[in-house]
């Protein structure tokens, strides 16, 4: 089959940004951004909060229910796609109270993040909080969802956690895809002169 010259090739990842992740910094912006504009800044600051502290998928943010949330507990059930293995996380603080003032502003519904139609959140709906969350934290980088989940493999491995903790963290069945973290983690030189 020939190629169609007429149709625009896909840029690669490398041609638009120089890495796939966010600092902790750059994403404490991007929440602090986010915080900042539109109607709905506590549901679209959470769900960015819960996605860098879960590593979680943009569809598994977006389809995350209130059955998979136990406030008086403090977690959260992750239901991973894409065969991945699902895991309880622990909920803390800033969680707990963002999801609680949610569950009070829209005490009846199945879904934790939802529209003003009562519909749940689509994915390309938070693709556009992310990316104005991204230009008004002036982060100078092209913002994806996906790069909070890689966020949180890069906290966690230079924060010196295991790769196989992280492996199950983010519901990887093969340890490969983790691995990646832990290869590039800056900490994994931290000690190598110590003087």
């Amino acid at each position: 089959m020939q190629p169609n010259h007429y149709l625009p090739t896909r840029q690669k990842n490398k041609q638009l940004r120089d890495r796939e992740h966010l600092s902790p910094q750059e994403v404490e912006k991007l929440i602090t951004a986010a915080k900042s504009i539109g109607r709905h800044r506590l549901r679209d600051s959470t769900m960015i909060l819960l996605s860098y502290r879960h590593g979680l998928r943009i569809s598994e943010l977006v389809t995350l229910k209130w059955s998979q949330i136990d406030l008086e507990q403090g977690y959260v059930h992750v239901l991973r796609r894409k065969n991945g293995i699902d895991a309880t996380h622990p909920l803390f603080g800033p969680e707990l109270r963002a999801l609680r003032k949610i569950q009070k502003d829209y005490p009846s519904t199945d879904y934790v993040f939802i529209s003003e139609r009562k519909a749940p959140v689509t994915e390309h709906v938070f693709r556009k909080i992310i990316k104005r969350a991204g230009e008004i934290a002036r982060l100078n980088i092209k913002v994806h969802p996906h790069m909070l989940r890689h966020a949180t493999g890069f906290k966690l491995a230079n924060e010196g956690k295991d790769t196989r903790s992280i492996q199950h963290y983010l519901g990887h069945k093969n340890i490969q895809h983790t691995v990646r973290y832990t290869d590039l983690a800056a900490s994994r030189f931290k000690n190598f002169w110590p003087d």
